[in-house]
């Protein structure tokens, strides 16, 4: 009776878990986002009506479309790492978490396909990929909308000489994911991208070293640690799509060692344990419990007084949400389930608003209004937009629906200033692991 007892109140606890926010809503405001970072020509049905055509011009040295793909964060530069990793991580969520997905499936596989199509259209030949389009600091000095851009977008590339394993054996990464997700729906196109992840990672693993020394552009903005986690999460990737061992020969030359410090996009190791697990890597596995535990109350990690999982300074929240992501795909395998799916909750619902406010764009209590987003912050045309819009107190004219935040500091204090990029602007990785986490809380 005991027991039926405890399941009862299980499942109470579930349902009420599901009914104190709108998980399903946040969800649906996720993929909204990523519409609105979109570069390139528009479809007519793109579902953000301030949004229009941008960057037309977009091209490789030799002319080569590079037209499409995300821009970052709150301006308009087109980062090959970062947007890869999110695209990566955003698949594993469609992947892994189908059913929380559910009918809203279709509109986040389409959306991430926009992100897929700009990868293939970067890797000009084998052995060459377009890494970054726009200067960080041409582009930063710029406040307006992406539509009235005029200034130069010179393009950046790795090629032989010019190696970058890191942005490649992410990209490998976000097209073998891509196959992977589109292997029912469009066995042409899932053939595509998973011939481009074989070549890309080629490329990767013959040709070592860090992407920022080929593209110094980037250093300054999105520096990478390193190349080895890519190499592995690549072929585990790779493996997974194709079931080929020579993959996983090559990921156990990467393997991580010792406890990851994050899952993010300069970070792929406590994903990698994940799929080291699914393929029965008991070593594997104790690596991710210690880094659960690591993230757990009283693991180490920093608290704030209202419950966030606080990592660093820099959008914080993208941290705990990837974490919680993490945290959600482990407890599918086991490992420490009961924990894990507990800890990814109180965090969504920390970002949701259980603290008295969401810091959700459009969602829920109290959320932003003055996001660091140079689009969302330009009134209706015909009028004009400018660094005036930049400084201006009032909340932003177009609502950035389902952007998450950079987040608080490890007091909880937060400052809805569009001005504050560092606690207040958005990006494409910040909202990746959050939106999987969302479809993981909505599968259970």
């Amino acid at each position: 009776m005991a027991s039926f007892a405890y399941i009862l109140a299980a499942v109470a606890l579930l349902a009420s878990c599901h009914a104190q926010y709108n998980y399903r809503n946040a969800l649906q405001k996720s993929i909204l986002f990523y519409a609105a970072q979109r570069s390139g020509r528009l479809p007519s049905n793109n579902p953000i009506d301030w949004r229009g055509d941008s960057a037309l011009g977009d091209q490789g040295n030799n002319g080569q479309d590079l037209t499409g793909g995300w821009y970052d964060a709150g301006d308009h530069v087109k980062f090959g790492l970062p947007m890869a990793w999110s695209a990566t991580t955003l698949i594993w969520g469609m992947i892994d978490f189908a059913n929380g997905y559910g009918a809203d499936r279709n509109n986040a596989m389409q959306s991430v396909r926009w992100a897929l199509d700009y990868f293939m259209k970067c890797h000009v030949s084998d052995n060459e990929f377009y890494g970054q389009v726009g200067d960080g600091h041409a582009d930063h000095a710029y406040w307006g909308r992406p539509e009235e851009m005029n200034m130069n977008r010179p393009a950046w590339s790795i090629r032989p000489g010019a190696p970058g394993s890191d942005l490649a054996g992410e990209t490998a990464a976000a097209l073998a994911a891509g196959s992977i997700l589109f292997s029912d729906s469009d066995a042409n196109y899932a053939n595509q991208l998973r011939n481009h992840a074989r070549t890309l990672y080629d490329f990767a693993y013959n040709n070592r070293g860090v992407y920022h020394d080929s593209i110094p552009n980037a250093a300054d903005f999105y520096r990478s640690g390193g190349y080895q986690d890519e190499l592995c999460w690549g072929a585990l990737w790779l493996y997974r799509a194709t079931g080929e061992q020579d993959y996983m020969n090559k990921a156990n030359e990467f393997l991580p060692q010792g406890r990851p410090w994050a899952y993010s996009w300069d970070a792929k190791e406590a994903g990698s344990l994940v799929l080291l697990t699914s393929f029965g890597n008991n070593n594997a596995r104790a690596q991710l419990e210690d880094f659960l535990q690591s993230w757990f109350p009283g693991g180490g990690i920093t608290y704030t007084p209202q419950g966030l999982a606080w990592r660093d300074t820099w959008g914080s929240l993208r941290y705990a949400a990837n974490s919680a992501f993490i945290a959600l795909l482990a407890a599918d395998q086991g490992v420490l389930p009961t924990q894990s799916r507990n800890f990814a909750r109180n965090q969504i619902n920390y970002m949701l608003g259980s603290t008295g406010r969401s810091f959700v764009v459009g969602f829920g209590n109290n959320p932003p209004q003055r996001p660091h987003h140079r689009a969302s912050s330009c009134p209706d045309l015909p009028a004009n937009c400018g660094w005036d819009q930049a400084s201006d107190p009032a909340p932003n004219p177009q609502i950035l629906n389902g952007a998450l935040v950079g987040g608080p500091d490890a007091q909880d204090n937060y400052n809805d200033d569009r001005q504050d990029y560092v606690s207040n602007e958005v990006a494409c990785d910040y909202n990746a692991g959050f939106q999987g986490a969302l479809a993981g809380i909505l599968q259970l």
